[in-house]
């Protein structure tokens, strides 16, 4: 059986991972997510080669830390709601700012955010010092992964691995758009 938490050793070696401009599998509430360092393109690009996804439709970002979240959106445009009432596990879309990659948002003028109440998330962000990517971890098509079995069954060696245990949530995450309060996705 996993941990809860991520052990010191492997969070580390998540962590120069993500720096390196690899790709990494890791829990999160309720599947397994791939993610990268936002501001590296050529290890983005590696995640939507490994998933057979456009980059068009654009990904999430995730962190532990809704500090973390100021780098990519506009601090000081009007909301319908109010983030703080949302996190964590909401996701949120919300108006990028001029230094979030455009490749992350697609082809979409928001970014889509999520504070995670996920221990191994909440370490992870907090060891690198900043949200990551967050897409599920499966090929287009296929169903997202829910166990480490079934990571390696679609990615084998081509990620390295977080090992933690998954959160409860049997669904994936609401999405909501809080620029205008409409609800994107029910979770």
């Amino acid at each position: 059986m996993l941990p809860r938490n991520p052990r010191r050793a492997d969070l580390r070696r998540a962590v120069a991972c993500l720096r390196r401009g690899e790709v990494l599998a890791y829990p999160t509430e309720g599947v397994w997510g791939l993610g990268c360092d936002p501001k590296q393109l050529p290890a983005f690009r590696k995640i939507l080669r490994l998933k057979g996804r456009a980059q068009k439709k654009g990904v999430l970002l995730i962190t532990g830390q809704d500090q973390h979240t100021h780098r990519y959106c506009e601090r000081d445009a009007p909301l319908a709601l109010n983030p703080a009432d949302y996190w964590p596990g909401t996701t949120l879309v919300l108006p990028a700012c001029a230094q979030c990659p455009r490749w992350i948002r697609g082809r979409h003028s928001g970014i889509a955010l999520r504070v995670s109440a996920h221990p191994a998330v909440q370490q992870l962000s907090a060891a690198f010092g900043g949200a990551i990517v967050s897409t599920s971890a499966n090929p287009a098509g296929k169903r997202p992964a829910r166990s480490l079995r079934e990571v390696y069954r679609y990615f084998g060696r081509r990620v390295t691995v977080l090992s933690a245990r998954l959160g409860g949530a049997r669904r994936p995450s609401t999405i909501i758009d809080a620029r205008s309060g409409k609800v994107l996705r029910s979770g």
